[in-house]
């Protein structure tokens, strides 16, 4: 029973974290205005940068990496429960992510989970974490956009952490999470398909 209640302890309070609307709370608190209804709909740190710049675009995509490394952190440094497969750690990811892209906060909209995502990767390897933000800031530079190198950088994660040995939670965590945030991107990979998905500059 206690690791029930620690389980369900780690996945509700991830969640919550995770549900935190760091890119509508900016954009509501120095424009007044609902990032929802503007460009994409999306809160994360892309549609930021569309209202408020490219400085905001930054601070949007370190705080939600932050807000998906944290509980990871937490919950594999408190937890006391499955630490050998690390469950509890890719059980907080999992919550993390579909509270950024599923707020509580937001009636269940949100972000597209790339940067908290990427977070929750740093948290588990770090190594992995930091090859897979190269990988994103390289393809997005050279391509222009986000979406490319978010979708691309993702859909390497299992491979990056199989080759760094990581535990079979980790990598399976994310094949799940990358097929997730991909699903995610379904409406940027149709407007790609089109030649109108937004370029980054």
């Amino acid at each position: 029973m206690e690791k029930i209640f620690e389980i369900l302890a780690v996945i509700i309070s991830a969640y919550i974290i995770g549900s935190i609307p760091t890119g509508y709370i900016i954009v509501k608190a120095f424009t007044g205005q609902d990032i929802r209804t503007i460009g994409s709909g999306s809160t994360g740190a892309t549609n930021v940068k569309r209202v408020m710049g490219k400085k905001w675009f930054f601070i949007t995509l370190l705080l939600d990496a932050f807000k998906g490394a944290l509980p990871v952190v937490l919950a594999a440094y408190f937890a006391k429960t499955f630490t050998s497969i690390g469950l509890l750690p890719v059980l907080a990811a999992i919550a993390v992510i579909l509270g950024h892209s599923k707020s509580i906060f937001l009636k269940f909209t949100g972000g597209k989970s790339v940067a908290s995502g990427v977070g929750t990767i740093l948290a588990l390897n770090w190594q992995v974490g930091l090859i897979i933000a190269a990988i994103w800031a390289v393809i997005t530079f050279f391509t222009r956009y986000v979406s490319v190198g978010s979708i691309i950088a993702l859909a390497i994660s299992p491979l990056l952490m199989w080759i760094f040995k990581a535990p079979l939670a980790y990598i399976l965590y994310c094949a799940l999470g990358a097929i997730y945030i991909i699903w995610l991107h379904r409406s940027n990979i149709q407007r790609l398909l089109k030649g109108e998905e937004n370029k980054v500059r």
